[in-house]
């Protein structure tokens, strides 16, 4: 039982579509470095965008920061020049109050030579009250 040679072109046909069929080794290892290649960029891509949102975030928390600082440093400037105001104040009470200390014995008790001067209304703050 031999084949004919139509027989066989039959079968070198169908092995020639079955060869055909599915792509070559080269070609199998080409799509796959081809997917890994997209897996690679989009893992890539994601990561700058990770990235870039962390360092806009970081950018928005310093500038928050900054202006609390600002504010800060406003409200200690302001506290700043209410105390320089105050100390020139008891200043100049303690240099007007300094000859009537200089004498042997007051004549008078101690309230009386501090009420006699007028306390400004800055100076009544919380610190200050008994």
């Amino acid at each position: 039982m031999h084949k004919s040679e139509t027989d066989m072109s039959q079968d070198s046909d169908s092995n020639d579509q079955s060869c055909c069929s599915s792509p070559p080794l080269s070609n199998k290892q080409d799509s796959s470095d081809d997917m890994k290649k997209v897996q690679r960029r989009e893992k890539n891509r994601i990561a700058a965008q990770k990235s870039r949102h962390r360092q806009t975030q970081k950018a928005d928390t310093l500038h928050l920061e900054s202006e609390n600082l600002e504010r800060e440093n406003a409200s200690l400037r302001k506290e700043i020049k209410q105390l320089t105001e105050e100390l020139k104040y008891f200043s100049s009470l303690l240099s007007s109050h300094e000859p009537l200390c200089s004498g042997p014995a007051l004549t008078q008790p101690a309230e009386a030579v501090y009420t006699t001067f007028p306390i400004p209304p800055h100076i009544c703050s919380s610190r200050f009250q008994h």
